[in-house]
């Protein structure tokens, strides 16, 4: 895990990159895994991949950081990226694979209401996808909308959200 994370770092090769997240992924369903890329500072580095400008490598450190965030310490980390995550969803093709890789991510970082807040901004896209996306996109983004819908505080911005 260690050489496959300082590899990500070394490296601008997309498809070497791909390949490392893709690893990392599969690894990460593992728990005991999923504290060890944290402790190697593997969270940042994947979280630093989502800015990257090729979709694929992108996608691929979705998918990771997805599987990462089934750990509560993970999610903590994690946390600092979703607005970032939402910039994602809302810039990336309609029902590609990079758009559902981040809203697979914003379905287990809404889980709990800890980070909600940090969703308020993109209902209105969640909304736009609800009625524009396939039905694959459609039952994710629904996923994201229940995930917030109960949390009461976020009521107001459910109900005030423009498509």
């Amino acid at each position: 895990l260690q050489k496959l994370i300082h590899l990500l770092q070394a490296t601008d090769d997309p498809l070497i990159q791909e390949q490392a997240l893709i690893t990392l992924s599969n690894s990460a369903a593992f728990s005991v895994n999923q504290d060890i890329i944290r402790n190697l500072d593997g969270l940042s580095i994947i979280g630093g991949m989502i800015s990257d400008c090729v979709p694929k490598v992108k996608e691929k450190a979705l998918n990771a950081l997805n599987n990462l965030s089934m750990n509560i310490k993970n999610r903590e980390e994690i946390q600092v990226y979703i607005m970032q995550v939402c910039r994602n969803v809302e810039s990336a093709p309609l029902n590609s694979d990079l758009q559902l890789a981040g809203l697979r991510l914003l379905t287990n970082m809404s889980v709990t209401s800890d980070y909600h807040h940090k969703m308020i901004n993109s209902i209105p896209c969640f909304l736009h996808l609800l009625s524009e996306g396939t039905e694959r996109t459609q039952i994710q983004v629904l996923k994201v909308l229940v995930n917030l819908s109960a949390n009461p505080a976020m009521t107001r911005h459910l109900l005030r959200g423009q498509v």
